[in-house]
C-alpha cells in the first residue's frame, strides 16, 4: 500500500498533459530532448514502471531492464528520425503502462528474460515517438542524450520508489508492488482509452 500512495505521489508531481508530446519549442536540443518524454504521462508511466519492474525482479535485472529500455528506445529514435515507419506508435506507447503495470503486479512470476524482451520491445514504440517528432531546427545528437537522461532520471525514480517498501521487509514488498503495479496499469489504461 505504501508504494501504491509513493507511485502515485511521484506521477501525481511528475505528470503533464498526455497531449503535450508535440509543439516542443526552444533552440537547445538537450532541453527539448529531455523535455519529451517528461511530456506526456504514457511516458512517464511507462519509464517509472521500468524502474519499478527491475526492482521487483531484482539481481542483476535491476540494471539491465533500464539499461535495455534506454538502449532500444535509442534505437527506435535513431529510426524514427530516418523517418522508418513503425506500426501502431501510440497504441505501443499507451499500452506500454498497463503492460508494464501488470507485469509489475505480477511479481517474480514474470521471469527476468521475459521481463527484458518486454521492456526492450515497448522502448522501441517511445523511442520511435522521440524521433520522429525531433522538431528539424534541434541537433538530433544532443536530442538523443536530453531523452536517453531524461529517461534514465525517470527509471531511477522508478527505482527508487520500489526500494522503499523492500526496505520495510517483505511483507510490505509483495503487497506493495501488487497494488503499484495495478495502480500503473490503471491509470494506464485511462490514457490508452481516454
Amino acid at each position: 500500500m505504501l508504494r501504491a500512495i509513493l507511485v502515485l505521489a511521484a506521477l501525481s508531481v511528475l505528470s503533464v498533459p498526455v497531449a503535450a508530446h508535440t509543439g516542443a519549442t526552444g533552440t537547445s536540443g538537450l532541453a527539448v530532448g529531455f523535455s519529451h518524454p517528461l511530456g506526456g504521462l504514457d511516458h512517464v508511466l511507462a519509464m517509472v514502471a521500468v524502474g519499478l519492474l527491475a526492482v521487483g525482479q531484482g539481481g542483476r535485472w535491476t540494471w539491465a531492464l533500464p539499461a535495455a529500455f534506454v538502449g532500444m528506445m535509442v534505437l527506435g529514435g535513431v529510426a524514427g528520425m530516418a523517418g522508418a515507419p513503425m506500426p501502431a506508435v501510440e497504441l505501443g506507447i499507451q499500452g506500454s503502462a498497463v503492460v508494464l503495470g501488470l507485469a509489475i503486479a505480477a511479481g517474480n512470476r514474470c521471469p527476468g528474460p521475459l521481463a527484458l524482451v518486454l521492456v526492450a520491445g515497448l522502448a522501441l514504440f517511445h523511442g520511435h515517438a522521440h524521433g520522429t517528432e525531433m522538431p528539424a531546427a534541434i541537433a538530433a545528437v544532443e536530442y538523443g542524450i536530453g531523452f536517453a537522461v531524461a529517461t534514465l532520471l525517470l527509471h531511477g525514480a522508478g527505482l527508487g520508489l520500489g526500494a522503499v517498501p523492500r526496505l520495510l521487509g517483505r511483507e510490505f514488498a509483495r503487497p506493495a508492488g501488487a497494488v503499484g503495479g495495478l495502480a500503473i496499469a490503471a491509470l494506464g489504461l485511462t490514457v490508452l482509452i481516454g
